[in-house]
């Protein structure tokens, strides 16, 4: 099924049919979904929702206390997998020509948010395009997307609705080509319409058990965790404020006075043999609060395939190269699973690069293309002096050759231009031996 059938058999040609596609109820349920998330990452938490209670004849309004958890453990799983750009092997020149888009475009900044909306929202979406000679790229926020796809799974067309100003915009991206409709004014009509390059956009997605076209965020596995913490902070935080207004108890007969004051800072209370004076009030179990908010915490570390060392909850006196694995394996695993995520979009981007390189005049085949991978390095703190020295014995041994020791060392980040490097400074010592010899010969004779 092609995009016109899609239209024809559920659309009945109808020529704005992309407005009653945006206007469906799954596709508002989504997109509320996606906002609520924004809403919940930018502090607007369900502990804020906590109604008043009256204590003692009077009305209080509960401590509400906010934890950004959230934020955290995605910066984390960011930061851990993209911390170190993303490199791309193969053919020198082809290797050559990517390098040149990405620092152009500033694609490691990018690959950062399209990580972000991945994790948050489930879905990312990323459209390339030609500008001034160069290749660039555009995330279309998840919340203004929509894909469209058959009854294959297969994506026919994208739309990007949006709204400024009280002003309505739709972008259609078909296959080859883009219109761009508003409804400024008082009907809906056709800005623009422009060739499409490079394809439909890139859709990154998630695993979900329950679509083979959505995807599902991280923040549906940690936000009930993350609500009980901020519940138990704020309940228990209530009750040392109760507990900070003990009530007097006295035991047996007073000598004088008329009771006890109502204020009796500076003053004395005087009571006959064998009374007793003290103020009553609820013991606070502390250690059950403990035993409660480590078990969530450490709930919520697992769940995310968080480390607790790297979030400052956990302390190691062996730091070797082993023992740093295994603390991180967990999150090696969860890496592992983001950069498959991460896989699929790049490879269609790799795709769509050698199209629009093809527009610049850049022709490559499809063989040489196909030499391309792409190589992640997560961010797993090393034990650098044991890294060398294994690196150094290999290469001793002749089991390694001197490119991949550049590869594998802590404080190379291009391999290719410090061999560049070592060539050209052997070159120039070689040089320099040959004239010292010649000159050494001259003065002999």
């Amino acid at each position: 099924m092609n995009l016109d059938e899609y239209i024809k058999v559920k659309y009945k040609n109808k020529n704005d049919w992309f407005v009653e596609l945006v206007s469906e109820p799954t596709q508002q349920m989504r997109v509320q979904d996606i906002h609520s998330k924004k809403e919940y990452l930018n502090g607007t938490h369900a502990i804020l929702n906590s109604p008043a209670y009256k204590y003692n004849g009077k009305t209080y309004n509960p401590r509400k206390i906010v934890v950004s958890y959230a934020k955290t453990l995605l910066n984390f799983q960011k930061s851990f997998l993209l911390s170190k750009p993303v490199v791309y092997t193969g053919k020198e020149e082809v290797v050559k020509a990517i390098n040149e888009i990405n620092r152009k475009g500033k694609m490691d900044r990018i690959n950062v948010k399209i990580l972000h909306n991945l994790l948050s929202y489930g879905e990312a979406y990323e459209y390339l395009y030609i500008q001034d000679g160069k290749i660039k790229s555009r995330i279309i926020d998840t919340e203004e997307g929509y894909p469209i796809y058959d009854h294959n799974n297969e994506l026919l067309a994208f739309v990007q609705s949006y709204v400024n100003d009280g002003i309505s915009y739709y972008v259609v991206y078909e296959k080859d080509v883009v219109r761009s409709y508003s409804n400024e004014g008082t009907e809906l009509y056709l800005v623009g319409e422009y060739s499409n390059l490079s394809g439909l956009p890139i859709i990154y997605k998630t695993d979900n058990e329950l679509s083979h076209t959505k995807g599902k965020s991280e923040l549906d596995d940690w936000i009930f965790i993350l609500d009980e913490i901020e519940n138990v902070l704020s309940k228990f935080t209530d009750t040392v404020y109760k507990n900070m207004n003990p009530i007097p108890v006295v035991s047996g007969q007073e000598l004088k006075g008329n009771g006890i004051a109502t204020n009796i800072v500076g003053q004395g209370v005087q009571l006959d043999d064998g009374s007793e004076f003290k103020f009553a009030s609820i013991q606070l179990d502390v250690e059950a609060f403990n035993a409660l908010y480590d078990k969530l915490i450490q709930t919520l570390f697992a769940i995310s395939s968080t480390p607790a060392v790297a979030m400052n909850k956990a302390e190691i006196a062996n730091v070797s190269e082993v023992s740093i694995r295994i603390l991180f394996s967990l999150a090696n695993v969860k890496a592992k699973i983001n950069e498959n995520y991460l896989r699929d979009g790049f490879e269609e981007r790799l795709n769509k690069y050698r199209i629009l390189l093809g527009y610049l005049g850049k022709n490559f085949t499809d063989n040489e293309f196909e030499t391309l991978d792409i190589q992640f390095s997560y961010d797993v703190p090393s034990n650098d002096t044991e890294v060398i020295n294994n690196l150094k014995t290999l290469y001793e041994m002749k089991s390694m050759s001197l490119e991949s020791v550049l590869e594998k060392s802590p404080y190379i980040n291009d391999s290719v231009q410090e061999l560049e490097r070592i060539h050209k400074s052997t070159v120039e010592n070689n040089s320099n031996v040959v004239e010292n010899g010649n000159g050494t010969a001259g003065n002999n004779e």
